[in-house]
């Protein structure tokens, strides 16, 4: 027994993505002038419509071309298709209704026009069209989901459905690095922030901008003062990135005021950096925007003893001694009993000045000490401080403490001059 024919459909649907026309590309024959065929290529170029008249031998022509097929879609752009249902009969449709749904990896969602009503009639020869809209927030695989509802003049319901599937991509790649500066002078955080166009095109970057979490304020690094003290951005006035080209973005994160208590930094509260937004554009202006999640960082752990650096010198004369400042913070929930050890490195170009194994006394938990300290260059360049020794005279354990800060040493006033300082 045969199976029933299905029914011959009197509505044609079309369904054309919305998109930027691109350059209608050509593929010119050059040749010398002094070859046989060179008068006949060059004939059959200008007779080209899709070739230009003043560029002879370029790719591209003056004229555009509209997307043959949905294309690449990036994550971030918005996904805009053109329906169109046609009645190709000779009679007339009633109640025709178009649904559009799109189906992710996860969900489905429906992208027709809200509120949407049947259309009355369709008369021979006419069509109804409608444009859809939907912006592109996961990877992989799609599938449009197009069905069309209508009720001819014998009165049957009648309905049918297409299915349009295409693939998703990722535009850029983003990595992010995190430089804690807290063990210094400062307890800002660093971020650094690369991003790599993974297009097969040109992409014009229009902004970047981090959204610091609520613990943060942010300050971004990216421009430069001009000539006429206006702020312009390091990656010049044309700000486009070619296909697999990386850039690095740099911001500063600030603990806002009411992180700190008695003090000292609430710093259980500072994982959550914040979100990044970036829009950009296609080489043929099409806009694409991309929201990251919350970046989390690592909070660094500074055990029982946490030493900061309050107070030093950036330039120092050669054997001329100077004096910093240090403090000194006890983040246990127990009173400890201090005691001050200074090492000298041999390979290192600084001398400690000063009494070793000085008693500092008790700190409460959450307490502070300053300790004024001086040292002594012995040789020029870039010195690192190092060798702090601190001593929990009860449980006899030694927190050591090295790197604390760099200092520039120089050698005359002559060379602080070449440094133009």
């Amino acid at each position: 027994m045969e199976p029933p024919k299905e029914k011959e459909q009197l509505l044609a649907l079309k369904v054309m993505r919305l998109t930027r026309p691109s350059l209608m590309v050509t593929h010119p024959i050059c040749s010398d002038s002094r070859d046989i065929p060179a008068d006949t290529f060059a004939s059959q170029h200008q007779q080209d419509l899709a070739g230009d008249s003043q560029l002879t031998h370029h790719g591209t022509g003056e004229l555009l071309t509209l997307p043959q097929n949905f294309g690449n879609i990036f994550l971030g752009e918005t996904f805009s298709s053109y329906i169109s249902v046609h009645n190709d009969s000779g009679q007339a449709c009633h109640d025709i209704l178009i649904k559009a749904d799109l189906q992710t990896g996860s969900q489905r969602l429906s992208v027709s026009s809200p509120n949407v009503q049947p259309a009355p009639i369709l008369q021979p020869g006419t069509c109804i069209d409608d444009t859809i809209h939907h912006e592109v927030k996961e990877l992989g695989t799609h599938i449009l989901v197009c069905a069309v509802s209508y009720t001819p003049a014998s009165g049957d319901k009648m309905y049918f459905r297409k299915f349009f599937k295409f693939q998703v991509l990722k535009p850029l790649d983003v990595k992010t690095k995190f430089f804690n500066t807290e063990d210094c002078l400062t307890d800002d955080v660093y971020l650094e922030l690369q991003i790599q166009n993974v297009t097969t095109g040109p992409i014009c970057m229009e902004s970047v901008i981090l959204e610091p979490g609520p613990f943060y304020t942010s300050t971004q690094l990216n421009d430069t003062k001009s000539k006429k003290d206006s702020e312009v951005t390091i990656f010049g006035k044309v700000n486009y990135m070619s296909s697999s080209d990386t850039r690095q973005y740099m911001y500063c994160l600030s603990p806002r005021i009411e992180m700190y208590q008695d003090g000292n930094l609430q710093k259980e509260k500072l994982s959550s950096i914040g979100k990044l937004n970036i829009i950009w554009r296609t080489n043929m202006g099409e806009n694409g925007r991309l929201q990251t999640s919350q970046l989390q960082r690592m909070v660094p752990g500074y055990g029982d003893i946490r030493l900061t650096m309050e107070k030093i010198p950036d330039f120092i004369s050669l054997e001329k001694p100077f004096n910093f400042t240090c403090k000194l913070t006890n983040r246990s929930d127990r009173s400890m009993d201090l005691l001050l050890v200074l090492q000298n490195n041999t390979k290192s170009g600084l001398r400690w000045c000063g009494t070793s194994g000085k008693p500092l006394g008790k700190v409460p938990p959450g307490g502070n000490l300053n300790l004024e300290l001086s040292m002594i260059p012995i040789q020029p360049g870039l010195l690192t401080i190092s060798g702090l020794r601190i001593t929990d005279i009860f449980l006899k354990r030694t927190y050591e403490h090295d790197e604390v800060a760099q200092v520039f040493v120089y050698q005359n006033d002559r060379a602080l001059e070449m440094l133009n300082i």
